[in-house]
């Protein structure tokens, strides 16, 4: 992905997951050792894809991760207890500094740290335009929150489609 792409958060009115899948379809996501144990404790050691030093979750021969399903016309998480941080961040993208050309709109001040927010323009349930107030009192804290280990449990920054249940 070209990294001068993606969305400064000033320029989005609103997001919300629409469960369409694309998010998990050809992404690499890379695990954080806690992460991997708590995977491979439920799936086992064939769940992930290893590279020179890191590990991912895997992909069918499709390109789409092995713990996204169809439901009812929608595609859900089956690791949504245990999501590893990138994917609760997807479409977020969290900087410490603002790395791409559009940064001056991004920028994003939390008890005083200021950080840089993007988002991936790939995510079909960002809505473009002036950010609107659930945007910037519930989606944007959220985000924040989980990124930066305050937080754990999404409520505004995850489908509501929440999860799959094996046949």
């Amino acid at each position: 992905m070209d990294k001068s792409a993606l969305i400064p958060w000033r320029d989005v009115h609103t997001w919300s997951c629409t469960a369409c899948g694309k998010c998990c379809v050809g992404y690499h996501v890379p695990l954080k050792m806690d992460e991997y144990v708590r995977v491979a404790k439920i799936y086992g050691y064939d769940a992930f894809d290893f590279g020179l030093g890191r590990v991912y979750l895997k992909h069918s021969f499709n390109g789409r991760c092995i713990f996204q399903h169809p439901s009812q016309g929608r595609w859900v998480c089956e690791l949504q207890g245990i999501k590893p941080l990138a994917c609760k961040l997807f479409p977020f993208r969290i900087h410490s500094k603002p790395v791409y050309s559009r940064g001056d709109r991004s920028e994003y001040v939390s008890n005083g740290q200021t950080l840089y927010i993007y988002l991936d323009p790939d995510c079909e349930g960002i809505v473009s335009g002036k950010p609107g107030e659930r945007f910037l009192k519930q989606i944007l804290p959220e985000v924040v929150q989980i990124g930066l280990g305050q937080r754990w449990k999404q409520k505004f920054t995850t489908s509501k489609y929440l999860s799959w249940t094996a046949p």
